[in-house]
């Protein structure tokens, strides 16, 4: 039996001071994720509303060069995407799950990208 990895909570409060808004007020992440300054300028570009940095792609490319570069697209202006073990994941309250494939996932003007 493996022992389980132990989770933290990462409070949006403690990286903004007035976020745009505030749900999820937290993320539940591995102490990697707690680490990660890439994920952390993601859920601050989401949570501030500041997509000043972002556009979007021009092509699939753009996406998948972000993940293989360890940093995070943004879906619909509402979720981080990580791409993990092959898998594409968006980040909820609790924890990274897996994206479904529907219709908005291959429109390009869902996603933002820089």
């Amino acid at each position: 039996m493996y022992p389980m990895k132990k989770k933290e909570r990462l409070y949006i409060s403690d990286l903004l001071e007035d976020p745009a808004f505030t749900y999820p007020s937290y993320y539940t992440l591995s102490s990697a994720m707690m680490k990660n300054e890439m994920l952390h300028s993601a859920i601050i570009a989401l949570h501030s509303f500041d997509f000043s940095y972002y556009e979007v792609p021009k092509s699939f490319d753009d996406v998948f060069t972000m993940f293989q570069s360890g940093t995070f697209p943004i879906f619909k202006e509402k979720y981080i995407v990580g791409y993990f073990g092959g898998k594409m994941m968006y980040l909820e309250s609790n924890g990274w799950k897996g994206m479904p494939a529907t219709e908005a996932l291959f429109k390009l003007e869902n996603w933002l990208v820089y």
